[in-house]
């Protein structure tokens, strides 16, 4: 199976996982427990992650998703190619009810993200790309469309910004003290700096599209809440690097946690 047939299978997981979501978030029972990490955990997490991995198992792609069980690494170091996943990317959004919560499916091989869906379950906005093919948003696809058919009718990106100004995505809910010195360092070359803060992969789709330019994140963060949009921006010739803005983030390390980086 070729990467833009896997990749139709992440689309479709990710739209019905959306789907699962979005029946939680109309209820009043969100189901909430917390995390060894003292994070929340919702019923929603829990039914979009099965919905994707039995909509992924049978790729015979291992599968390692923020919900399910982590292996040790002596075993997870021997994969090529995984899928990496995040069911409710922005879980405290969630249950805030701020509609900025996404569902996050990428395609690792070789430790780099070479696919992604990102799919924005409030607003029915999917976000898919492909290392080498290009990125693509489209609005409240089908569920069974295929990644040909939102090349063919699809936005691509990126767009044309029309903003005159230096535009910084940040953190809705995880936004610290380095994080702001380093946007405050920005404003030296660029004094009409402006600073859009949103919750989940969100902020990693607006530098795809083009509305930022920079998203920097000097907190911690996990593998599965950035590879499907690393792919995405990968595909628009865009990338995630360490502060040296040299060496590009990349996945499947030992700590699955995320160090400083600079989305650019």
């Amino acid at each position: 199976m070729g990467t833009n047939q896997l990749i139709d299978k992440a689309i479709n997981a990710a739209l019905l996982a959306g789907g699962k979501i979005m029946e939680v978030y109309a209820s009043n029972d969100f189901e909430i427990v917390e995390k060894d990490d003292f994070s929340p955990l919702t019923k929603a997490d829990r039914e979009a992650h099965l919905q994707i991995v039995n909509i992924l198992e049978p790729t015979l792609i291992p599968v390692l998703s923020e919900e399910g069980i982590h292996l040790d690494f002596a075993e997870r170091s021997c994969w090529e190619t995984f899928w990496l996943v995040d069911p409710l990317d922005g879980t405290i959004e969630f249950v805030s009810r701020n509609g900025e919560f996404t569902v996050n499916i990428a395609l690792i091989c070789g430790n780099q993200p070479i696919a992604g869906v990102i799919y924005i379950p409030v607003s029915g906005e999917l976000y898919v790309g492909i290392v080498g093919e290009g990125a693509w948003r489209i609005l409240n696809p089908e569920l069974t469309i295929t990644f040909r058919q939102i090349t063919e009718n699809g936005t691509k990106l990126p767009i044309a910004n029309t903003s005159a100004g230096y535009i910084v995505a940040a953190s809705r809910s995880h936004l610290n003290a380095e994080t702001l010195a380093f946007i405050e360092n920005l404003k030296r070359d660029h004094p009409e700096l402006e600073i859009i803060r949103k919750g989940s992969s969100m902020k990693l789709c607006q530098l795809a599209e083009g509305v930022v330019d920079i998203y920097p994140r000097f907190g911690p963060c996990m593998e599965w809440d950035t590879a499907a949009g690393h792919a995405i921006l990968k595909a628009v010739g865009k990338n995630i690097f360490l502060p040296d803005l040299k060496t590009e983030l990349t996945y499947n390390k030992e700590n699955l946690q995320n160090p400083h980086f600079i989305a650019i």
